[in-house]
């Protein structure tokens, strides 16, 4: 086998096996600065959006700290 494709293949198998072991995303309370309106969520809703607090384990903000 080509000692670069070699290289490729393997360095592709440890990103796949790195992905493989990566937890769920932290949910952050976030604020809508136009509107006062606050949401759950893993990634800001937009541009106009701040996140207010956070991180939280689940979808409601209701549990404090990094999901695992």
């Amino acid at each position: 086998m080509n000692p670069a494709k070699s290289l490729a293949f393997f360095a592709a198998a440890a990103l796949a096996c790195a992905s493989l072991c990566a937890g769920p995303a932290p949910w952050y309370r976030w604020r809508n600065a136009e509107s006062n309106v606050d949401l759950c969520a893993q990634t800001p809703p937009g541009d106009d959006w701040v996140a207010v607090k956070g991180p939280y384990q689940d979808a409601v903000c209701k549990t404090l700290g990094v999901p695992h």
